[in-house]
């Protein structure tokens, strides 16, 4: 560490979820790179610290997809290495993850990453990280932090939250002079986040045990993470994580945790009536309610999915339904064909399939253009509405999880019978407000479902591939 009474802090990081069952790669222009006052405005709660001198270097963040490209995450990984290498040294790196990346040709890439960092910094410095509660941990990446902190909620409400921990966490260590110990408990269970959220029980309960764990002594932190179910990856699995500086107590409260979340495992469910396509469709149009919200899980973009899979959208119309909203597709060739027609135009279009060629096929449409939009963060967009349907096309992909991104569109979700989603579980804007929700295990790469993809790394035995197996912390 530096003499000075200053903390010299880096931050940095790569944080892509990424599924391995997904055809579509990723790519770089799938992230969002910061650098300088950029990132440093991403953690506002680093200027209360009278002692700390953070020095961003450059975190990359990207929406969820297939594997990583080697090239793209090399060039990541190289300009936050030669940003670590020209400004340090450091006393402290803070590392803002998600955890759940693959990269071609790695099997492990948080540990890759991390371990590069760790060699680059050497070992005074210590290292805390920020994990998306979906990330996959190992013993390599346990083995280089010296500090991890996970989202407690799902669906995410606490990203800010973790980030100001994970930090605290590494300013306080400083301050103290200390280095805690570690207690690591993989766990033998890998639910999908759809089976696994917080707001509803068992995980309510699970997750509301790791504040009273945390005394701010002998133990400092805990986590619990779900881990991240469409990585064929043999670090697949949850896992349980206790910081402290008494090792009775910090391992306790890593078995606590580890023994809760495997105890109430075959209490898990979706939350919301789930079905076949058809069947949830039926469902919708049974219903009651004034508007339902429909998950197209199967092609759920925020795990990873190519999010232009048509099924869902060709089943709506078969069955005829009322005033709906379907967002959306991805389909640049189909925006541009909009944007040349025009408002109020009618032409025929060859609708998704593009992207993810294994799990859909184009469908041929004809419809009128409702409304064309631009957006500087996402690109353009289309509605067009086809019978009694408004389905939202965009250039890029694209995942709806806030009523910022239909007021935009100048679009009420409210106004429409049915509103259906490419997610899985709903994001909290739309659980506030969704009279009633459906879940569709609909086809394509995000299958909520995994015991039926055809993983081959995982480790075995696991639940709930292995339904009868016995474990216990």
């Amino acid at each position: 560490m530096t003499s000075t009474s200053t903390f010299r802090i880096a931050a940095a990081g790569i944080a892509i979820e990424c599924a391995t069952f997904s055809p579509l790669p990723s790519e770089l222009s799938d992230f969002v790179v910061l650098r300088g006052d950029a990132l440093r405005a991403r953690y506002p709660f680093a200027a209360s610290y009278d002692d700390a001198e953070l020095v961003p270097i450059m975190q990359a963040s990207a929406v969820p997809g297939g594997v990583l490209r080697r090239a793209v995450y090399d060039a990541l990984k190289e300009e936050i290495l030669e940003g670590l290498k020209a400004a340090g040294p450091w006393d402290g790196v803070y590392l803002d993850m998600h955890g759940a990346m693959a990269v071609e040709g790695i099997d492990d890439a948080e540990a890759d990453f991390i371990g590069a960092v760790r060699r680059l910094v050497g070992p005074d410095s210590l290292i805390s990280a920020s994990y998306d509660l979906h990330g996959n941990l190992s013993a390599a990446i346990m083995q280089q932090l010296d500090l991890i902190s996970a989202y407690r909620t799902a669906p995410h409400e606490d990203g800010p939250e973790t980030r100001a921990r994970a930090f605290d966490l590494l300013m306080s260590c400083l301050r103290a002079g200390i280095r805690p110990l570690k207690a690591f408990i993989p766990i033998p269970l890998l639910l999908s986040g759809e089976r696994a959220m917080t707001i509803v029980e068992p995980g309510k309960s699970v997750y509301a045990q790791i504040e009273a764990l945390i005394d701010g002594d002998k133990v400092l932190d805990a986590s619990l993470l779900v881990g991240f179910t469409w990585a064929d990856q043999a670090r697949s699995q949850a896992a349980a994580v206790a910081l402290g500086m008494d090792d009775e107590a910090t391992w306790s409260a890593a078995r606590v945790l580890a023994a809760a979340y495997w105890n109430a495992r075959h209490e898990f469910t979706f939350g919301v009536p789930t079905g076949s396509t058809d069947e949830c469709i039926a469902m919708a149009l049974a219903s009651s309610a004034t508007t339902v919200f429909l998950s197209d899980s199967g092609d759920n973009v925020t795990g990873g999915a190519a999010g232009d899979v048509p099924y869902m959208l060709e089943r709506l119309l078969a069955h005829r339904v009322p005033k709906t909203l379907f967002a959306g597709l991805a389909d640049a060739a189909a925006v541009d064909a909009c944007f040349a027609a025009g408002n109020d135009a009618r032409l025929s279009l060859s609708l998704g399939g593009k992207l993810d060629t294994v799990h859909g096929q184009p469908l041929t449409v004809t419809g009128v253009v409702k409304a064309l939009h631009k957006s500087e963060d996402s690109g353009r967009h289309v509605v067009l509405t086809v019978d009694a349907v408004d389905v939202i096309i965009s250039e890029r992909r694209l995942a709806f999880t806030t009523l910022a991104q239909f007021a935009e569109l100048r679009l009420d979700p409210l106004a429409y019978r049915i509103v259906c989603l490419k997610l899985g579980y709903l994001f909290p804007d739309f659980q506030r407000i969704a009279p009633e929700a459906i879940m569709a295990l609909s086809p394509g790469a995000i299958n909520a479902l995994p015991e039926t993809l055809p993983f081959h790394k995982i480790r075995r035995p696991m639940y709930p591939f292995d339904r009868d197996m016995e474990w216990s912390p």
